[in-house]
């Protein structure tokens, strides 16, 4: 599989941090970066090439599906244990411990993503129910569109608890653009029309899409934020619950 060619523009975005293990620092500026596909890493591809589901609103038997109820309104999610099956259970156990109960969105930026998950709600906490942190698993099915719920991390195979949920609706590059970095036409047209962070994919486990509820991300995107990005009034998950396994 070849390797992606990814164009940003303009980057003003901070890469996602959990863990704790180094602080996150905004990527350079650059024209053309060459990142490595999952077949070139220590993550094993999975499920069928060609098949993108976030494309689809529609909940099929082989995915999940939560309602993330918050403080400002309910999310309806669907998740891919197909394509991430180690990140959706890590998130389906925690979600059905209680573990996310009360936990706030710490880390918002809009145009970008908001970014909860921590118990902490620091930014370097959170933990997976491996006891260890786990591999990405990256996939040519699934990429940060808008709506994209994604793991954070603090670099490759850091995966614990946290996620972030993309929120940018503006088009980082054209069709063609793209298609000539790599990207599939189908999802480089999504990536045109709605928006989201290419630059983050093969970097990110992308493991769910937002199918109800861009209007309350939305909102939580603009609320009044102050240092490292962190809302002046709390957000928070006020239970998250499992609709289908």
């Amino acid at each position: 599989m070849k390797k992606l060619l990814i164009f940003v523009l303009i980057c003003t975005a901070f890469f996602l941090s959990a863990c704790g293990k180094t602080a996150t620092e905004a990527p350079k500026e650059e024209a053309v970066t060459e990142q490595e596909t999952a077949e070139d890493t220590n993550s094993e591809q999975q499920g069928e090439i060609g098949v993108y589901p976030q494309l689809k609103a529609e909940v099929a038997s082989n995915e999940a599906l939560v309602i993330m109820h918050t403080s400002m309104g309910d999310l309806k999610i669907k998740l891919f244990p197909e394509y991430a099956p180690k990140t959706v259970e890590n998130f389906l156990t925690h979600a059905e411990n209680g573990y996310y109960e009360g936990i706030i969105f710490h880390r918002i930026i809009q145009d970008f993503m908001i970014q909860g998950g921590d118990p902490t709600g620091t930014g370097m906490g959170g933990e997976s129910i491996y006891g260890e942190e786990f591999e990405d698993e990256f996939s040519m099915n699934l990429f940060n569109l808008r709506g994209a719920l994604s793991m954070a991390n603090a670099g490759p195979n850091t995966n614990g608890s946290q996620f972030f949920i993309v929120q940018s609706s503006q088009p980082p590059a054209t069709v063609e653009q793209l298609t000539a970095g790599g990207w599939p036409e189908e999802i480089a047209a999504a990536y045109a029309k709605n928006g989201g962070t290419p630059h983050l994919d093969q970097k990110h486990t992308v493991f769910g899409q937002v199918i109800e509820g861009m209007d309350i991300v939305d909102q939580m995107a603009a609320v009044e934020t102050g240092a490292q990005d962190k809302p002046v009034e709390d957000i928070s998950i006020e239970s998250i619950e499992i609709i289908q396994k």
